[in-house]
């Protein structure tokens, strides 16, 4: 029987998805990681404004959030960040100024493809967007000699 490899601590995620400068921009910090779970605390900036007059977050910014969080959703598994393949996102509520907090979850792993989540929420903790994800899964190639 093989013995289950223990969890990746936040600091020991947050160290690998940090490597990433458009993450480091979003300034990402690793809140919570579970088997198959992850939660994101992402520190909001002023760029993210879409629109001057009414102050809400770019869509863009979400849905990268999104994307990042469900991709890393899957860390628990796989050691790493991996290549999205396919992505939706929904819309709820504008995401007024102030730190977002997000929430990812494997919804199915595979062995070459897998499915995962996330969820944005804003600071008083309703859900300003929510999208899935197909991600490729697959055990790296070996380096060319």
């Amino acid at each position: 029987m093989s013995e289950k490899k223990p969890l990746p601590t936040p600091a020991e995620v947050e160290a690998l998805l940090l490597r990433g400068p458009f993450h480091q921009w979003l300034g990402i910090k690793v809140i919570a990681v579970g088997e198959g779970t992850i939660e994101l605390k992402a520190t909001w900036r002023e760029e993210w404004v879409v629109n001057p007059d009414r102050r809400y977050t770019h869509g863009g910014i979400l849905a990268a959030l999104i994307d990042l969080t469900a991709d890393w959703a899957l860390v628990s598994s796989t050691g790493r960040g991996v290549p999205t393949i396919d992505m939706r996102v929904d819309y709820h509520r504008a995401a007024m100024p102030g730190d977002l907090t997000v929430k990812g979850k494997v919804v199915r792993f595979g062995g070459q493809f897998s499915v995962a989540e996330a969820q944005v929420f804003d600071g008083d903790g309703k859900l300003c967007a929510s999208g899935r994800g197909a991600y490729l899964t697959a055990p790296p190639a070996p380096p060319k000699a």
